[in-house]
């Protein structure tokens, strides 16, 4: 549809935005935004993260062995329960941190808009996106 579209040539526009930034961290966005979401709350488990990034573990478990590789983050099992895997990040991971800044900035840049509409944005986005995936909660 044309909706679908005109969203995915945003996503693409978005692209171009900060792909030049990421690739200095040698990053890809969604590992990026993995590493934001440990910022904002280190130590969480493999479960933890896939709700919160709402991707299954199929997907986020290849980019956590990635950022393990690359140095930024640990992956332990729980002392507490043998089952579950705890991200946690490394001293380089936390130290990417300092280079959000410049990121949000050029996306901001790129779109034009101000940080507050753009917050705002995202949200109408992200409770689409859950009234989508989960019909459930209107009923």
């Amino acid at each position: 549809s044309e909706m679908c579209i005109r969203d995915s040539s945003a996503g693409h526009a978005f692209n171009r935005a900060y792909t030049p930034l990421l690739k200095k961290l040698n990053l890809t966005y969604p590992q990026y935004i993995l590493l934001t979401v440990l910022w904002d709350e280190d130590q969480q488990s493999v479960g933890a993260l896939c709700n919160h990034m709402t991707l299954d573990s199929g997907t986020v478990t290849p980019l956590l062995k990635r950022l393990e590789v690359l140095g930024h983050v640990e992956r332990k099992r729980s002392e507490k329960d043998e089952r579950r895997v705890i991200i946690s990040l490394t001293e380089t991971g936390r130290a990417l941190q300092a280079h959000a800044g410049d990121i949000t900035r050029c996306i901001v840049d790129a779109t034009g808009l101000d940080l507050q509409t753009l917050d705002e944005l995202v949200e109408t986005i992200q409770v689409l996106r859950d009234n989508l995936t989960e019909p459930s909660k209107r009923d």
